[in-house]
């Protein structure tokens, strides 16, 4: 029998934000490594960034991207500024 999406745990909003932000945070210490900055500016630096919006955004398709994928669209953004 399928299970209906109501019954799926990994659909539950709490469980899609313990999700997203594991991502950043490994999304951030890759930007952390490439940038050669502490972690925690990595993480500020993010989260002010068009590219954290977009991957919030699920109309952008962005969250279905991998890890380094991501940071690599932030740093061609932050080469844009």
């Amino acid at each position: 029998m399928e299970q209906s999406n109501s019954n799926n745990p990994m659909k539950s909003p709490i469980i899609q934000e313990i999700i997203i932000s594991n991502r950043i945070g490994i999304i951030c210490e890759e930007i952390s490594r490439r940038m050669n900055i502490e972690p925690i500016k990595a993480l500020k630096l993010f989260y002010e960034s068009r590219t954290c919006a977009d991957l919030h955004d699920k109309s952008t398709g962005l969250y279905l991207y991998g890890n380094l994928y991501v940071a690599d669209e932030f740093m061609r953004e932050r080469e844009g500024l």
